[in-house]
C-alpha cells in the first residue's frame, strides 16, 4: 500500500474511531448515573429516617426495614441478575430493571403506610439487581482490559461513590425544602433520562448459549434472600434471635446453600460458575467487599441518628457534614487508578484499609459532650480517605481475566458482595446498638450514644479483618 493509500486509510477510519469514542463515554456517563441512582437511594433515605419514622409513627426495628427491604432485595437478587443478564442480555436487562427501579420510587413517594413503603422500596432493589449486575458487565465487555478500562472503572468508581454522598445531601435539602417523600419521587426524573438515552448508545451483548439454571436459580436466591432476612430480623429491636422466623429462616438458608453449591457443581449452565471462585485473588475480593460494606453501611445508619437525635442536628446540618466526606471518596476513587499502577493492589488496599480502620475506632469514642472537630470531623476523614482508594483496585481485581461470558455473574457477585454485606452491616451494628440501651425506639440521649459507640468498634474489628483477608489474598501488583 502506497503512503498515500495509507493517509487516505487512516483519514477514512479517524472518525468511525471518534464516533466509537464518543458512544462508549456516553455509554460510560449512562451506565455510570445508573449505578450512582441506585446508591443515591441506599443513603438518600438515611437523612430522612427521622421524618419518615415520625410521618409513618414507625419505632426502631420497623425503620431498619424501610432501609433492609432494599438491601435485602438488591442483594439476594444479584445472582439472578448476574446470570439472567449473560443469558438474556445485557443492555435488556439493565433497560428492564432501571424502568422497574424507576416505576417502584414513583409509587414509594405516595406511601401512606410503613408497609406500603417498605414494599416500594424492596421493589427498588428488585430492579437495581437486574440493572446493576448488567452495568458493570457492559462495561467490561466495552472496554478491553488495560488502561482504557482501568480509567472507565476509575469514573464508574468515583461517580457511584459519589451516589451515597448525593445522597445524604440530597436527603437532608429535601427533608427540609419539601418532604420525605421527595427522596423516593427524585429518582424518577433521574431513570426517564436513563432509559432515553439509554436507548440511544447501549448495544446489546451476545448472549451465553445454553438453558437458564432453574433449579439454581430458586435455591440460590432463596438461600441469600432468607440469610438477608434472618440476620435484619434477627436483629430488630435488640434481638430477636430465638424467634420462629428468624430460626426459620437461617435453618432454611444453610440447608440451601449447600444444595445450591451441589446443583452448581452439575449444571451445564450454571447461576454463579464455581469457576470464579478458583481464584484465590477473586475469593478474597469478594470477602473484603463484603466486610467493609458491613461495617460502613452500619455506620451510615446510626451515625444519622446520632447526629440528629443525640447532637440535635437538623436534616441539613446532617447533609453538610456528610459533603466533604463524599469529596474524599470521590478523591480517592479517581486517584485509585494512578495509586494501583504506583504501589500495587495489595499495599494500595491494605493502606488504606489501614487508615480507614484507625478513623472509625476513634469515632468509637464518640459521645453526647463530644465537638464535631475532635469527635467527628477527623476520624471521619480517615476512615473515608483510607476507603475511598480501595474501590478502584478492588473492582478490577473482581473482574480481572474472567471470561466475556461470565462477567455478568462475576460483576453480580461484587454488588451481592456489597449488598449482603450492607445487610449483614445492618444485624451485627443493630444487634450491638439496640441491646446496649438505645432502644427499640431510637430515641436519643446516653443510651444510644453508648450503643452506636459500641457498633463503630464492631465495624472497627471487621475492617481490621478485611485488611487481613486482603493481605493474605490480593496480588502485590495490579492484574
Amino acid at each position: 500500500m502506497t503512503a498515500s493509500a495509507r493517509t487516505a486509510a487512516d483519514t477514512s477510519e479517524s472518525p468511525e474511531d471518534d464516533n466509537g469514542s464518543r458512544r462508549r463515554s456516553v455509554a460510560l456517563a449512562v451506565i455510570s448515573s445508573a449505578q450512582l441512582m441506585f446508591l443515591l437511594d441506599a443513603t438518600i433515605v438515611n437523612v430522612a429516617l427521622p421524618d419518615i419514622q415520625e410521618s409513618l409513627r414507625l419505632d426502631g426495628s420497623a425503620l431498619e426495614w424501610v432501609v433492609a427491604s432494599y438491601s435485602i432485595a438488591f442483594g439476594g437478587l444479584l445472582m439472578l441478575g448476574g446470570r439472567a443478564g449473560d443469558i438474556l442480555g445485557r443492555r435488556r436487562l439493565f433497560m428492564t430493571g432501571v424502568a422497574v427501579f424507576t416505576v417502584a420510587s414513583l409509587l414509594g413517594g405516595f406511601a401512606t403506610e410503613a408497609w406500603l413503603l417498605t414494599v416500594c422500596r424492596t421493589a427498588q432493589g428488585v430492579g437495581a439487581a437486574a440493572a446493576s449486575p448488567a452495568a458493570l458487565s457492559l462495561i467490561a465487555v466495552t472496554f478491553p482490559e488495560g488502561p482504557g478500562r482501568n480509567r472507565a472503572v476509575g469514573w464508574y468508581t468515583a461517580v457511584a461513590t459519589a451516589g451515597g454522598g448525593v445522597g445524604l445531601l440530597a436527603g437532608g435539602l429535601i427533608t427540609v425544602y419539601l418532604s420525605w417523600r421527595w427522596v423516593m419521587f427524585v429518582n424518577v426524573p433521574l431513570g426517564v433520562a436513563i432509559l432515553a438515552v439509554g436507548a440511544g448508545v447501549l448495544r446489546e451483548t451476545p448472549r451465553a448459549r445454553g438453558a437458564f439454571d432453574v433449579l439454581g436459580a430458586v435455591t440460590g436466591t432463596l438461600a441469600a434472600l432468607l440469610l438477608c432476612f434472618g440476620l435484619i430480623d434477627g436483629a430488630s429491636g435488640g434481638g430477636n434471635w430465638s424467634s420462629a422466623p428468624v430460626l426459620g429462616a437461617l435453618g432454611t438458608a444453610a440447608v440451601l446453600l449447600p444444595v445450591f453449591v451441589l446443583i452448581e457443581r452439575r449444571s451445564a449452565q450454571p447461576l454463579v460458575p464455581l469457576r470464579l471462585f478458583v481464584d484465590r485473588t477473586r475469593l478474597g475480593t469478594y470477602a473484603v467487599t463484603a466486610l467493609i460494606s458491613t461495617a460502613v453501611f452500619g455506620i451510615f445508619f446510626f451515625l444519622t441518628l446520632f447526629l440528629q437525635q443525640v447532637w440535635d442536628y437538623s436534616p441539613l446540618r446532617t447533609a453538610l457534614v456528610y459533603l466533604p466526606l463524599t469529596c474524599l471518596l470521590v478523591i480517592g476513587a479517581k486517584a485509585g487508578s494512578p495509586l494501583l499502577a504506583l504501589f500495587g493492589t495489595r499495599a494500595l488496599v491494605c493502606g488504606g484499609l489501614l487508615v480507614a480502620t484507625t478513623g472509625i475506632l476513634w469515632l468509637a469514642r464518640i459521645g453526647e459532650s463530644d465537638g464535631y472537630a475532635t469527635g467527628m470531623l477527623v476520624p471521619t476523614v480517615l476512615t473515608y480517605a483510607g476507603l475511598g482508594v480501595t474501590g478502584v483496585p478492588l473492582t478490577l481485581a473482581a473482574l480481572s481475566r474472567v471470561a466475556d461470558e461470565d462477567s455478568g455473574a462475576a460483576s453480580g457477585l461484587v454488588n451481592m458482595a456489597r449488598q449482603i454485606g450492607g445487610a449483614t452491616g445492618l444485624a451485627v451494628l443493630g444487634a450491638v446498638a439496640w441491646s446496649s440501651g438505645a432502644g427499640g425506639s431510637g430515641e436519643a440521649g446516653a443510651g444510644l450514644s453508648t450503643g452506636v459507640a459500641r457498633g463503630f468498634a464492631v465495624a472497627a474489628g471487621l475492617t481490621l479483618l478485611a485488611l487481613c483477608v486482603a493481605a493474605a489474598t490480593l496480588p502485590r501488583k495490579g492484574r
